[in-house]
């Protein structure tokens, strides 16, 4: 029986995927094979060497040391696509706010409370305040175009705008799902010279933190809305709010809450509600679950940060083994497994390599049953990180 741990409440539609006659599932669990995680922050924890995978019930993966991770083979996961629609139509309400001050109108509004009478001419004398431009017409910057990002601009196409989308590692999936009116730029300076809108869609690395800042906000069109509900880190706050004070940006929405953004003019803070609609978060710990179970009962990868995809549409022989070995990418290693199961006379039915960067990842078909020596004896190879038997 295989034992779950989760770290946080995880959709009851997800958890049960893992039935329960093979799974244990608890907050509260000894050594667990995987962990099941939202938003709780792992990188404290003391895994015990039996943990295997980690699944995050989102795309983002912030709270989890994926570099410590990997260097014990731990395989991480994520649901990218599962929260998109949600984080969609939070982006369009953005758009939306960023252009018509609906909830400053809403407040001024509120205040006509106890004038009686008088309240629909004031309405109507006191609304010229919150005047705001229409989309239609206007041009949206999208940086990122991968399922979010994606989705974004061709709903932004719909709405009449004129859309121009940069992603220098846009792939070929991503491609086929744009609309065929979004314009491509080559360079984010595209991006920065030409939209009035700019919403960003992109993971927080080393590369794009503070991408935002007083440098690319130079190069922006007077006026800008910029929306970020993606990674807080993105965006240089204090630059940000330098440039509202100078009226270079027009609006910014945020779904990262900081002290710094909190209560200024022309400043909408969310307090991180991209995924939050039940039925992201249903989406998100189905998909989690069977990446996990799949990972457990067969050894495929698929979603991972820090693994290759590796996926065997293949069974596992009948009274036989597949090994999950996890590996430095390093010459020869491979061989290394060949003559160990060779020499113990067991015959390889089948076998799958792939490589991502440094990282290495094997399943190998036996026929017949691997003894916990000839695994001892696989994991004792140089640069192996992990050797797990899977029997049929």
């Amino acid at each position: 029986m295989f034992k779950i741990q989760t770290l946080n409440k995880i959709a009851a539609c997800g958890l049960n995927r893992l039935d329960r006659d093979n799974y244990e599932i608890a907050s509260e669990i000894n050594n667990p094979d995987a962990i099941l995680v939202r938003s709780a922050d792992m990188h404290e924890m003391q895994l015990s060497d039996n943990v295997k995978a980690v699944a995050r019930a989102g795309a983002g993966t912030n709270n989890i040391p994926i570099p410590q991770l990997t260097e014990k083979g731990i395989v991480v996961f994520n649901t990218p696509g599962a929260n998109a629609n949600a984080v969609k139509e939070l982006v369009i309400l953005g758009l939306l706010l960023s252009s018509r001050p609906a909830i400053n109108a809403n407040k001024w509004a509120n205040g006509l409370a106890g004038k009686g009478d008088e309240i629909a001419d004031l309405a109507e004398k006191g609304k010229s305040q919150f005047v705001g431009p229409e989309l239609k017409g206007k041009t949206l910057g999208v940086i990122g175009l991968g399922a979010i990002g994606a989705m974004v601009a061709n709903t932004a196409i719909q709405l009449g705008m004129k859309v121009i989308g940069y992603d220098p590692f846009l792939s070929i999936k991503a491609a086929w799902s744009l609309d065929h009116n979004v314009q491509h730029s080559e360079t984010l300076e595209g991006i920065y010279k030409n939209a009035d809108y700019i919403t960003i869609h992109v993971p927080q690395t080393n590369d794009t933190k503070g991408m935002i800042n007083a440098s690319t906000l130079k190069q922006m069109k007077d006026g800008v809305r910029i929306l970020n509900i993606a990674r807080g880190g993105l965006v240089n706050n204090a630059d940000l709010l330098d440039a509202i004070k100078a009226g270079k940006v027009a609006c910014h929405v945020t779904d990262f809450a900081a002290e710094e953004l909190l209560n200024q003019d022309k400043v909408i803070v969310l307090p991180h509600l991209g995924a939050s609609t039940p039925e992201a978060e249903d989406n998100c710990a189905i998909m989690a679950a069977d990446q996990i179970k799949d990972f457990l009962e067969n050894g495929n990868i698929v979603n991972s940060v820090n693994f290759p995809k590796t996926y065997s549409e293949n069974p596992i022989p009948a009274g036989g083994t597949r090994l999950c070995i996890s590996h430095k990418n390093i010459p020869d290693t491979i061989s290394k497994f060949t003559t160990i199961l060779g020499e113990a006379k067991l015959n390889i039915a089948g076998m799958i390599n792939q490589a991502r960067g440094d990282v290495a990842y094997n399943l190998i078909d036996v026929d017949g049953k691997v003894s916990e020596e000839i695994c001892s004896k696989l994991a004792a190879c140089e640069s192996v990180t992990g050797v797990r038997a899977i029997y049929r």
